[in-house]
């Protein structure tokens, strides 16, 4: 089978090789699936690159996490009913050196969820990593529905969906954004407002939208610019869920969060607990049935042209989601 791999870490275009490898065989409890498109995101350039804290895991690394294709061969132990199937992926290149940009992969069962039809492969490949990480910064630490949830870095592929899943699940949302095209998106997304965080004070404008109370929930993509102004935006006894930072370490105002009581949550979606994790799909499956979904494809490549597809997620000027695809 064709399979894009790299055996060292650095640029793109100088790393990434595509060529043919062998095709892996399910073991117990796991699924061979004919891979149709494959999500490019952050943590896998990051990996490929050789970010701070990603070493090679083993001597040639298939990359990417999300996926999307077809169950071709069941191992022991799973249902007959899953063959032939459509599915999304998530995780599969987590701790492993075998992720989606191949033609097949073999994974976990549980690293596998029902793709309706009326969502296409493309489509799918963007959910893992960004829509489950949404899910998870919703619920984390949830208890009773939410008035007022606001999503720092609106425009974002995670920030799109956590509009979209707190909509869903019952509150009003406030996004911050950088342009008039971002805050389009958001809107698009659900948004009941926006906040465009270069021209405005952004916890002034939240209070102002909760009449003075803050919001119940503040989801972050970035600890090291934001968290000077968690305390502020956010009220009495509310949840701060962090899943991004720029740098590895973040200067936390933690006497201002202990005054009001508020909780810190950071989040890693590879570690999500099975019960949220649980939930987040049981969710999602209802909402793709359902069609409340809105997904964002910024653009496809082909395999053969993946490196181009990991620079352009590295640039981070796009809206929605990278997707190789494997025709």
């Amino acid at each position: 089978m064709r399979a894009a791999f790299y055996t060292r870490t650095g640029p793109a275009s100088d790393v990434l090789e595509i060529g043919p490898v062998e095709t892996p065989k399910p073991g117990p409890g796991e699924v061979l699936v004919r891979v149709h498109a494959s999500g490019v995101n952050p943590s896998d350039t990051k990996k490929r690159g050789g970010a701070p804290g990603r070493t090679m895991l083993e001597p040639r690394i298939i990359p990417h996490c999300d996926g999307a294709g077809v169950i071709e061969e069941l191992g022991a132990g799973v249902a007959e009913e899953r063959l032939g199937r459509r599915v999304w992926l998530f995780n599969a290149q987590h701790n492993r050196d075998f992720g989606t940009a191949a033609e097949y992969i073999a994974l976990p069962e549980a690293f596998t969820a029902p793709l309706p039809e009326g969502t296409s492969f493309i489509e799918a490949a963007c959910f893992g990593v960004p829509l489950l990480t949404a899910c998870y910064a919703v619920l984390a630490g949830r208890g009773k529905p939410e008035p007022w949830t606001v999503v720092l870095g609106g425009g974002g592929a995670v920030g799109h969906y956590a509009i979209q899943a707190a909509k869903l699940n019952g509150s009003k949302v406030i996004a911050t954004v950088s342009s008039e095209n971002k805050a389009n998106h958001a809107k698009a997304g659900g948004a009941d407002h926006t906040i465009d965080y270069r021209a405005e004070d952004v916890a002034a404008r939240v209070l102002e939208l909760t009449d003075g109370n803050g919001a119940d929930r503040v989801i972050d993509v970035d600890a090291n610019a934001n968290a000077a102004y968690w305390a502020a935006m956010t009220r009495a006894h509310g949840v701060v869920v962090d899943y991004g930072s720029a740098k590895l370490t973040a200067e936390i105002p933690i006497r201002d969060l202990r005054q009001k009581n508020i909780t810190l949550k950071p989040i890693n979606v590879y570690g999500m607990p099975q019960a949220l994790r649980e939930t987040a799909l049981k969710d999602i499956a209802a909402w793709l049935e359902a069609g409340s979904l809105r997904h964002t494809v910024a653009k496809t490549f082909p395999l053969e042209n993946i490196a181009e597809a990991h620079v352009m997620v590295e640039a981070g000027a796009h809206l929605g989601n990278v997707v190789v695809t494997i025709p």
